[in-house]
């Protein structure tokens, strides 16, 4: 068997601009996906609300138990039908911020319950509202814990993020694919694009133990 990587070599520029792509939808995706986690995530807090609870509860139902591709090509060609056309580039940031957001409010969840509920309790104690003992007592010190797993739930969504070039963004997987119709060397292509993905999983999986280092070093993770 023959290898050739020269188209690789040749339109390495189309590659890399489809890399800081990648990065732009990913990093756009995981700001829209904690934002929306804190709120879930809050909103899972108190079961007695009901409310919002159930709305809560039904959103993580929904896009945890139904595929990510399903949910982009509802929002690429469902959105249309409703009059609403969006770039392919907000699409797929929505689908995988709104598909990211269901399992980052759970890391927020867990991370806000896993705070000695004694805290709370001495901030109301002290006439601070619910809302500003959370905000000022209780979410800083919970932060602080969703690092490693925020950190996990990145490296997923620059991986999912191959999804989005179905949607004709002209991300990494994308401008691997057009490569590939003009040389047919599908194999070396994929390698070079699977090579690439590593690269920014495993940067991104260093830089996380560097913080998570620096955090133990200052006791600041337990």
């Amino acid at each position: 068997m023959n290898f050739d990587f020269t188209p690789a070599f040749t339109d390495w520029t189309a590659l890399l601009s489809g890399a800081i792509v990648t990065i732009e939808v990913t990093v756009c995706a995981l700001l829209l996906s904690c934002m929306l986690g804190l709120l879930i995530g809050i909103g899972r807090l108190n079961p007695k609300r009901r409310v919002t609870y159930g709305f809560c509860s039904a959103y993580l139902s929904f896009f945890r138990g139904t595929p990510l591709l399903v949910q982009l090509f509802l929002w690429f060609f469902g959105l249309p039908r409703f009059g609403l056309l969006l770039p392919a580039f907000a699409c797929g940031i929505l689908g995988l911020g709104m598909y990211s957001a269901s399992y980052v409010s759970e890391i927020v969840r867990g991370a806000i319950q896993s705070v000695d509920r004694g805290q709370m309790e001495a901030a109301r104690s002290m006439g601070m509202s619910y809302r500003q003992a959370m905000f000022k007592i209780i979410l800083p010190q919970a932060f602080v814990r969703m690092i490693p797993p925020l950190g996990n739930e990145f490296i997923s969504l620059i991986k999912n993020s191959a999804l989005v070039s179905l949607l004709t963004i002209h991300d990494l997987m994308h401008e691997g694919q057009k490569i590939i119709s003009v040389s047919y060397r599908s194999l070396e292509i994929y390698l070079v694009i699977a090579i690439i993905y590593w690269f920014m999983t495993t940067f991104v999986t260093v830089v996380l133990r560097r913080i998570e280092v620096k955090l133990q070093a200052g006791g600041m993770v337990q």
